[in-house]
């Protein structure tokens, strides 16, 4: 006897005749057939869904977002490699993308329906279209980004410093690609968010957190050796030509010298003032103190509300929230970002044609017993006259200044903004500065402020409420929110002011900045501003403890936060080019600015 359980039973028809296991033979292949019939034609169908002739298809897309997509870095780049739709839109893995499907059958809905039919329509619905996606893309760890982009993968010596920055901060604190990333290959839409909404979408995520990758951190060794480099490189360079400037006016002193024995009256302009150049720094030994290279950058319309504002400035969060200074991501890329405002490509409605956008300066700073001498060094530039000022120079009485700010205590954000704790959005040719009338408007505000024309720097303590946000279309910033004469008595006694000492050719001045720009009498300090060739030299000499109010008592171990600014070529208000944050410290190498003793 047979047995059935190993053998072929023979069945009356054919398609059954053959059985294995219980299962006729013709009829599971006949199922399989069909199977992979099916399956071919349902993935054929589903991946002609992904393909950018199938998401362009209808006019909503086309005349819209696909518009704004052409030209992208997604769409052309050096590399040649380009995303479509459904590389950013569609999760890769069979399951998550039938999920997909499903979801954006609503987008159909909004076809037959018309609701997007417009390009009106469609800009109302945007927002919302933008959050659904955003929200998406937080949720899964921006995973479509990930099929292209990988930390693992990323070089920080291919990257801005900014960026080596950010990336190694989200890959610490589990922070994902779009919560920068936005409005990268589409209009973007963030300042269109409420902000108390971005700052929850874009708050880390402790579960994105991971290890940084070993190639990131040798990467990043790399490119920090490098740089440490061209930094020592630059000290050298700067030294150099700091002896330069110190041997050519030497040299026209001993010519004026010369010419005076002579009883040559015709001695050459640029000698005679070299040799009457001042005595701020009469007995200074420069030669005793290492110059280091300072850039200054233009700032254009860049608020201290500006910066806190994450609708206007990406570092916003870091700012705020992570305690970055300003020179944390900034501090490599200056001449880069202040030629990008200069030229009006962010941040400047009202550019000067020509105006450079970052000045190479050097800094040295000495000290003896009883003062404080800082001499900063850089090159004059040709001018370029103000297309909205009668005659194109702003001041002209004084071809330069130069401006240092020394943090005082109790100041938000100064140890990380340096002097930005002054500048305000509604300060002179700022987006929000108040009008003639709505000065005079404020009487007795405006009067204590000595806003008779324009409101001048100040510091958010003097003010019982500064607008960051905008709501409501509201003036960022708080001038006429000032308190009282008491509490900014209180300020004033207990330190919390941005000491000012500020250098020109007709002469300097020592003041303060608390509920405004103030000029200190009575507080002594020297200084000497000559340009000798093409190189101006401004010397400061400021006494360690004035002994008056609103100083900075300067003391050995002592840490101060402090910031520069020149205003060149006539220029005033916030024409000018100024420092990041820097720290000074009397005899200490572990500050930037290290004021050495004579």
């Amino acid at each position: 006897m047979s047995d059935d359980t190993t053998e072929t039973k023979k069945t009356g028809r054919l398609w059954r005749r053959y059985v294995y296991f219980g299962v006729p033979v013709m009829g599971a292949a006949a199922a399989f057939i069909a199977g992979i019939v099916f399956w071919g034609g349902f993935n054929t169908a589903m991946e002609a869904t992904n393909t950018m002739p199938f998401c362009i298809s209808c006019h909503e897309m086309e005349d819209n977002v696909y518009a704004e997509y052409k030209g992208t870095i997604h769409d052309v780049n050096r590399s040649g490699v380009g995303a479509v739709c459904s590389d950013c839109h569609v999760p890769k893995d069979w399951t998550h993308k039938i999920i997909r499907k499903i979801q954006a059958s609503r987008e159909v809905w909004g076809k037959l329906t018309g609701s997007i039919s417009t390009p009106e329509k469609f800009d109302a619905k945007r927002l919302e279209l933008a959050m659904h996606e955003w929200e998406r893309m937080k949720s899964t760890d921006s995973r479509e980004c990930r099929n292209c982009h990988d930390f693992e993968s990323m070089l920080p010596e291919k990257q801005r410093p900014r960026a080596r920055q950010q990336h190694m901060n989200a890959i610490e604190t589990g922070q994902t690609c779009i919560d920068c990333h936005k409005g990268i290959a589409h209009k973007d839409l963030r300042d269109r968010a409420d902000e108390e909404y971005l700052a929850g979408l874009e708050s880390p995520n402790p579960k994105f957190a991971r290890e940084i990758p070993q190639e990131y951190l040798d990467s990043l060794a790399r490119i920090e050796a490098k740089e440490a480099a061209e930094a020592e490189a630059a000290a050298a360079a700067a030294k150099a030509a700091e002896d330069a400037v110190a041997a050519r006016i030497a040299a026209a002193v001993e010519q004026a010298k010369a010419a005076a024995s002579a009883g040559d009256v015709g001695a050459p302009a640029s000698t005679a003032a070299a040799a009457s150049s001042g005595t701020a720094d009469a007995g200074i030994d420069w030669g005793k103190t290492n110059p280091i290279a300072v850039t200054m950058f233009y700032p254009g319309q860049a608020s201290f509300e500006w910066v806190q504002n994450g609708k206007t400035h990406g570092g916003a969060r870091p700012f705020t929230k992570g305690g970055d200074k300003c020179s944390t991501c900034h501090a490599k890329e200056l001449a880069a970002m202040g030629q990008k405002i200069v030229t009006g490509e962010k941040a400047e409605p009202t550019p000067i044609p020509g105006k450079r956008g970052s000045i190479d300066a050097t800094l040295q700073a000495t000290h003896d017993a009883e003062n404080l001498y800082l001499r900063l060094q850089f090159k004059a530039a040709a001018h370029t006259p103000v297309p909205f000022v009668d005659g194109g120079k702003m001041d002209p009485d004084n071809p330069v200044k130069v401006a240092m700010m020394i943090a005082g205590q109790g100041i938000e954000y100064v140890e990380q903004a340096g002097c930005w704790a002054t500048c305000h959005n509604d300060s002179r040719y700022m987006p929000d500065a108040p009008e003639a009338d709505a000065l005079a408007a404020a009487g007795d505000v405006a009067q204590r402020i000595g806003a008779s024309e324009f409101v001048s720097k100040y510091i958010a303590e003097s003010r019982t409420e500064i607008e960051l946000k905008g709501r409501n279309n509201a003036p960022l910033g708080g001038w006429d929110k000032l308190k009282s004469e008491d509490e900014i008595a209180a300020y004033l006694d207990g330190g919390t002011f941005m000491d000012l000492l500020r250098a020109n050719p007709t002469g300097g001045n020592n003041g303060h900045i608390l509920d405004a720009r103030r000029v200190d009498e009575g507080a002594p300090i020297d200084t000497s501003v000559t340009l000798e060739g093409d190189t101006w030299t401004v010397v400061i000499k400021r006494p360690l403890d004035t002994g008056a109010p609103g100083d900075v008592k300067i003391e050995a171990g002592k840490v101060y936060t402090v910031g520069f600014a020149i205003h060149d070529d006539f220029t005033t208000a916030r024409f000018h080019h100024v420092s990041m944050d820097w720290r000074l410290g009397l005899d200490d190498p572990n500050v930037e600015i290290n004021a050495t003793a004579q």
